[in-house]
């Protein structure tokens, strides 16, 4: 089911409505119920494998715990569940990527081998929810948490519906508690959370949907028609997409969860305003990030082992990274190339130690410029349809070229007049420049419901009216997310 179609629109308020109806004690029952229903509308089969993982890790945190009190060790039991979700992972979303790659290896060679390519069908939602189960029995090996003794609980954990299939990826030490606590109905929380889903909804109708229609696809769906000046407003204009799309996604799980009193963890803080590599990957998929910091990249030695073992393990991370979000060599190379610019910019760091000064505005506006040109450079591996695609985008990119810019003008005109709607999306824009800008230093949403009633009033309403102008009028268009 997705956020973005009228059967969420049906699907949420009545969940919203039995959440504060029923007493208490029911509620969890109702929204695990509700929360398998949301899963089992892709595919009623993959339930089987939500259900799996739940099984498996709920019974292994009970063993490691039960170990660990009896002074026992408890990495066998840590194993089984490594080695179900990453089992489950690698054969769902690489088994044939593997197969292939070796399979080509082999014909390099002139081995006369070859592996079979399996319908495989990947089910929505298993990086993430698999990733976030993993972390809960690594936790509780580590000591960090006590088990969850009640299944009903730590099942609602696993599969809760507002970030089941694309995060934010919780930590158990932060939802787990949420899920046993009483919330009463709170107007601020519900008004605040509905606000928040408005956002995240505009920012994918109204900004991701547009661009990708009218400018990305187009260009990346067909590179050999363009050239030059098409190729970087395609890729800028993606820079933009995915940050809309994946973020508005985040904020609309996010709204969903706190209109029921539940806090989820911010997944995206303006992360076109960093100035600096590092600093974008502390604003951007933050619990993600934070995954691969937490349980790859400390674990590997982290800072502790000098200068040029971190590099190797930001490269180790960054590799592994890139394969979470996708069996390909695209997402490979997208990896590695943000690995490069992170060690590089380490290796800038060590040179300059005890003499590098804060920019001024300008300095640091410049400093914003190069951190979006070199993500949005990395984009062009992340969206291309393949590495030869990709190469072809940057080699046509460097050399220029008159740019058939006529796709523009022919989308625009295709749906509204073209400077109309140009002309909206240019406003769409500056409101998600200004509103990042003042999230930046204050909750954004805080911000705007402070404001007089005359000021703020106009701004929901002309929200409301551009949603109202976006939604899709066929199937909606699925979260770029939801492929992972």
């Amino acid at each position: 089911m997705l956020f973005n179609s009228f059967r969420f629109l049906i699907f949420f308020p009545c969940v919203f409505l039995l959440y504060y109806i029923l007493p208490f004690r029911f509620r969890k029952f109702m929204l695990l119920a509700a929360s398998w229903y949301f899963y089992m509308c892709w595919k009623p089969e993959f339930i089987v494998l939500l259900l799996l993982s739940t099984l498996v890790d709920y019974f292994c945190g009970l063993g490691i715990e039960k170990r660990r009190q009896a002074g026992r060790p408890a990495g066998a039991v840590l194993a089984v569940s490594l080695a179900m979700n990453l089992g489950l992972l690698f054969f769902f979303k690489y088994m044939n990527f593997f197969g292939q790659t070796l399979t080509n290896l082999c014909r390099a060679v002139s081995i006369p081998f070859s592996l079979p390519v399996l319908d495989i069908i990947l089910p929505v939602g298993i990086s993430f929810y698999t990733f976030q189960t993993l972390s809960y029995t690594i936790d509780v090996y580590r000591g960090k948490m006590a088990a969850e003794r009640d299944f009903t609980t730590f099942a609602l954990f696993v599969s809760f519906f507002p970030q089941l299939v694309a995060g934010p990826i919780e930590k158990a030490s932060s939802l787990l508690p949420q899920l046993r606590e009483e919330r009463p109905f709170s107007y601020d929380s519900a008004a605040y959370g509905l606000k928040l889903m408005a956002w995240g909804f505009f920012k994918k109708l109204v900004i991701a949907d547009r661009l990708a229609t009218l400018l990305v696809d187009p260009v990346y769906e067909n590179p050999s028609a363009y050239s030059g000046g098409a190729f970087l407003l395609a890729t800028a204009a993606f820079a933009i997409q995915i940050y809309c799309d994946f973020g508005g996604y985040s904020d609309i799980a996010r709204g969903c969860a706190k209109t029921m009193g539940i806090d989820l963890m911010v997944n995206f803080k303006a992360p076109y305003f960093a100035a600096s590599l590092t600093e974008f990957w502390r604003r951007w998929h933050i619990s993600l990030t934070g995954w691969f910091r937490e349980y790859v990249y400390i674990p590997l030695g982290g800072n502790r082992k000098g200068l040029g073992k971190k590099l190797l393990f930001v490269a180790v991370t960054f590799f592994l990274s890139g394969l979470w979000h996708g069996a390909g060599w695209t997402f490979v190379a997208w990896g590695l190339l943000q690995a490069a610019y992170l060690d590089a910019e380490a290796l800038l760091a060590a040179l300059r130690k005890g003499r590098a000064q804060s920019p001024g505005p300008v300095g640091k506006a410049l400093a914003r410029l190069v951190t979006f040109a070199l993500c949005s450079f990395s984009w062009i591996f992340f969206r291309a349809n393949s590495m030869a695609d990709a190469l072809y985008i940057i080699r046509h990119t460097i050399t220029g070229g008159r740019a058939p810019l006529s796709y523009v003008r022919d989308a625009l005109s295709a749906v509204l007049p073209g400077k109309l709607l140009t002309a909206v999306i240019l406003f769409s824009l500056l409101l998600l420049f200004l509103f990042d800008w003042a999230d930046e230093r204050q909750d954004a949403i805080r911000t705007v419901s402070s404001w007089p009633a005359w000021v703020r009033w106009p701004v929901y309403l002309t929200f409301l009216l551009l949603l109202l102008l976006f939604i899709p009028k066929e199937s909606a268009a699925p979260f770029i997310y939801f492929q992972f």
